[in-house]
C-alpha cells in the first residue's frame, strides 16, 4: 500500500469513527429541536423524566406498511403512550424524495392510519436522522428517563414486508421496554435495523 492509499484509508477510518461516535448505547442521546406536524417546536430535553421512543417512518415504504396495515405499530404506540411514554414518529425524507410530507399530509396520515404517536416530527433537513445515524424506515430507538440511549435497531426479528410474519417475530422494542420496566439492562440493546433506506 503506497503512502497516498494509506492516508486515504486513515481518512476513511476517521470519518467512520466520527459517525459511529455520534450515538452510543448507554450514553446520552443527542438532543434536538424539531417542528411537529401540529406546529409546535419541541426538544428531546423537554421530555427529560420520561421514556422516549423514536420511530423513523416513511408511509410509502413497504416495510413501514407491514407494521401499519397490520395495526402492529399502532398497538405498540397505544400500549406505551398510555403508560406515559413519549412516542415520536420522525419523518426525515427530504423534499422531493419518497415519503416527504407536509404537516397537513402528516396529520392526515396519522388520522387515516389511527396512529397514536405523541408527536410527528418533520425532519426534512435530515438533521435529526443524521444525528441518530438512522438508516432505515422503520428504525427504532429507546431513550430512558435520564436521556440515555438504551436501544437502537429493528422493530422486530423478521426482515420481511409480510404482515403474516409479525406473529412469529420477536418484537425487540416491546422486549426492551419490558426489561427496562423490570429494572434490567436491555439484553439486546443493538439489533440490525431493516427496511427502506431513509430518503435524505
Amino acid at each position: 500500500m503506497n503512502k497516498l492509499s494509506t492516508l486515504f484509508a486513515m481518512a476513511l477510518l476517521v470519518i467512520a469513527t466520527q459517525v459511529s461516535a455520534k450515538i452510543s448505547i448507554n450514553k446520552a442521546a443527542p438532543d434536538f429541536s424539531a417542528t411537529t406536524a401540529s406546529g409546535k417546536t419541541v426538544k428531546l430535553s423537554d421530555y427529560r423524566g420520561k421514556q422516549v421512543i423514536l420511530e423513523w417512518t416513511n408511509a410509502d415504504c413497504p416495510f413501514v406498511k407491514k407494521h401499519y396495515s397490520s395495526d402492529n405499530m399502532q398497538a405498540l404506540q397505544k400500549k406505551y403512550t398510555e403508560q406515559g411514554v413519549v412516542w415520536l414518529s420522525v419523518i426525515s425524507s427530504a423534499k422531493g424524495k419518497q415519503g416527504h410530507v407536509t404537516a397537513a399530509q402528516a396529520n392526515k396520515l396519522t388520522d387515516s392510519r389511527s396512529a397514536m404517536p405523541s408527536e410527528v416530527l418533520l425532519d426534512a433537513t435530515g438533521s435529526i436522522g443524521t444525528a441518530y445515524s438512522a438508516k432505515t424506515t422503520p428504525h427504532m430507538y429507546i431513550i430512558d428517563e435520564k436521556g440515555m440511549l438504551r436501544y437502537m435497531g429493528a422493530i422486530d426479528s423478521v426482515r420481511s414486508t409480510n404482515p403474516a410474519d409479525i406473529a412469529k417475530s420477536v418484537n425487540y422494542v416491546d422486549k426492551a421496554m419490558t426489561e427496562l420496566a423490570s429494572g434490567k439492562q436491555v439484553s439486546e440493546p443493538i439489533t440490525q435495523a431493516y427496511g427502506c433506506s431513509v430518503k435524505y
